[in-house]
């Protein structure tokens, strides 16, 4: 059973200098189908008891790009706290992913809220390629300085 107030993340980072870009993701579903800006993070999910948050955020990427994670060094880039209260703690690593070619795995959410009705979505719909200005528009504001960190970090 996963830490409900705990998640970490991997910042896929490319690029340097002004071209530097770090992937980001988009969460599936109908809530967020119509929502963009504010709406993006970082592929990352919930840490199971007793895991270590950089094998999490490995195993979240996978899940939520349908790749594995880079292998080379990873860079902490430290924790943010969510409007929700949920913790979120991330790691950098450089490496090339082509966009287009994710594939979420799927999970169960009631919708609408309190209808009993289940249905099932990706939990990622798409990705993105984002310089830091683009991510500082796309992102949900609390992961921004996760971002920057990302983008200052030397991989």
């Amino acid at each position: 059973m996963a830490t409900a107030n705990r998640s970490a993340g991997l910042a896929l980072v490319r690029g340097d200098g002004a071209a530097r870009e770090v992937l980001l993701v988009h969460p599936g579903g109908p809530f967020w189908a119509k929502k963009n800006e504010g709406a993006w993070s970082l592929p990352k999910g919930l840490l199971d008891p007793g895991e270590e948050p950089l094998e999490a955020a490995k195993r979240e990427f996978f899940e939520e790009v349908g790749h594995p994670a880079p292998v080379g060094p990873c860079v902490a880039l430290g924790e943010v706290t969510l409007k929700s209260g949920k913790k979120v703690i991330a790691f950098a690593v450089r490496g090339e992913l082509d966009a287009a070619t994710i594939r979420s795995n799927e999970i169960d959410v009631e919708f609408p809220p309190r209808s009993g009705r289940i249905i099932r979505i990706p939990e990622v719909d798409r990705a993105e390629w984002a310089t830091l200005d683009r991510a500082k528009q796309l992102l949900n504001p609390a992961q921004v300085p996760l971002i920057e960190a990302a983008m200052r970090a030397v991989l």
